[in-house]
């Protein structure tokens, strides 16, 4: 292993030796990451039934929301890479300059929640993609067995760091395999059904629910998006790899989910999976080629757990991070079932739209660009910016309540409301960047010149 594969890189600024990725590597990783059985999922809950904790939207309305999700989603998906290439720490670091050091422990303590339910999800999702595959050749499920089998592989990945996992594993991956899988899954999606009948099959009018769910999956991704691209060469760098490699697969993904699921008929997410192990050989090296690349995604979660603990615990070893955010995600998807997945996303959005708007307000209100002193150099509580970021989550849930039944009915007491138009995205993000705007101006702090 050389000294470029940076596998413990911690939360210092990374020096220029290190800045070695370009467009072209951040746009190979990131599109990596878009390319997850997890979003083909995602997309299958637009359309399910609502007793399935579907949205039940129509083909035409489902489309029409992950193509103006995926456009949002992306820009600040982007966006993010960029300040993470500016500033060249990890996401959670980064929010000390517009939280202060003890403000951005919160959002740590929730991203490193977010990082090992996603790797748990990813975990069930890989674990169910095998199994179905082992069972349609051997005869063998083994949920348990591939669960834990892949939570290794994660930790193995995550051991590699950003650097040596985009050269030792992105680079040499067979993506055409996967794009060709993803090719086929779409001829056999459509395979001897009427496209014009699942087209004008009827549907909820769900549009803002549908756009604040693929919204929440693609900005679930912020609060780790600078983890990577502080090893960015340039800002541009970072914002062409996080936000258009990661926008290429998005919206061909999710309508990939919607589709299988009507055209077959599905009544629950898992059995999305198991359909397409049903489907003939070709269906199976489909799922094969897609299940092996989805190991990416937990590597992802599980490096990011680990490198948001350092921001509270910076003086303990990356490795033993590592294997501690890996042992609980394995254990996690031993225990917790899939059907929990669409409000947890639409919980993480909640949380992190507001919250990265409150860190674009205070980094284009300095100048667009973070000096070292702007993260480390700052007070311990900033609690104006705390609070225009809670004030935008508390918004986000009176728009749309979401999260366990526990939390949805303390939140009934508030009467929640919708607005005319719907949705609870938008109206969250421009409420906290007008906060944390107005709080930067009245709290004085320099604003300096554009550069």
């Amino acid at each position: 292993m050389s000294d470029t594969d940076t596998p413990s890189w911690g939360i210092e600024p990374v020096p220029e030796r290190l800045r070695v990725l370009g467009a072209l590597d951040g746009f190979l990783l990131w599109s990596n990451l878009s390319v997850s059985l997890l979003v083909i999922v995602a997309g299958a809950f637009l359309v399910l039934p609502a007793s399935e904790f579907g949205l039940a939207l129509s083909l035409p309305e489902a489309l029409a929301a992950i193509v103006a999700a995926s456009v949002v989603g992306n820009v600040l998906l982007g966006v993010g890479g960029l300040i993470g290439a500016d500033a060249r720490v990890p996401t959670m670091v980064l929010f000390r300059a517009p939280l202060g050091r003890s403000g951005s422990y919160l959002p740590t303590g929730l991203n490193v929640l977010q990082c090992l339910g996603w790797s748990v999800f990813e975990l069930i999702i890989i674990a169910t993609g095998a199994s179905a595959l082992s069972k349609q050749l051997f005869g063998f499920g083994g949920v348990a067995f591939w669960k834990i089998l892949f939570g290794c592989v994660a930790t193995g990945l995550a051991f590699l760091g950003p650097v040596g996992f985009v050269r030792k594993y992105v680079r040499k991956f067979a993506v055409w395999v996967v794009i060709a899988s993803l090719l086929y899954l779409s001829w056999w999606s459509l395979h001897g059904q009427h496209p014009v009948r699942l087209w004008h099959r009827s549907g909820a009018h769900a549009f803002w629910p549908g756009f604040d769910l693929v919204l929440a999956s693609i900005i679930s991704w912020t609060p780790l998006v600078a983890d990577y691209t502080r090893f960015s060469r340039s800002r541009r760098a970072g914002f062409v790899g996080a936000g258009i490699g990661y926008f290429v697969p998005t919206i061909p993904l999710f309508a990939l989910g919607a589709v299988i699921a009507m055209s077959r008929q599905i009544s629950e997410a898992p059995a999305l999976l198991t359909a397409i192990a049903a489907g003939g050989a070709a269906s199976v090296l489909a799922l094969l080629a897609l299940t092996a690349d989805e190991s990416d995604e937990a590597f992802a979660n599980v490096y990011s757990g680990a490198v948001s603990l350092q921001n509270l615990l910076p003086r303990v070893p990356q490795r033993l991070l590592v294997g501690c955010v890996a042992a609980v995600s394995t254990v996690g998807a031993l225990m917790i079932d899939l059907r929990n997945y669409q409000p947890f996303l639409f919980l993480l959005g909640s949380f992190f739209v507001p919250l990265f708007a409150v860190l674009l307000a205070d980094w284009l209100l300095s100048g667009r660009h973070y000096e070292r002193n702007d993260v480390f150099g700052v007070p311990e509580l900033r609690v104006e910016m705390v609070v225009a970021w809670l004030a935008g989550f508390c918004l986000y849930q009176w728009l749309a309540p979401t999260g366990p039944h526990w939390w949805t009915s303390i939140v009934a007491y508030t009467h929640p409301q919708t607005l005319p138009w719907g949705g609870a995205s938008l109206p969250s993000f421009a409420a906290a960047f007008a906060l944390a705007t107005l709080a930067r101006v009245v709290a004085r702090r320099p604003i300096l010149a554009s550069a």
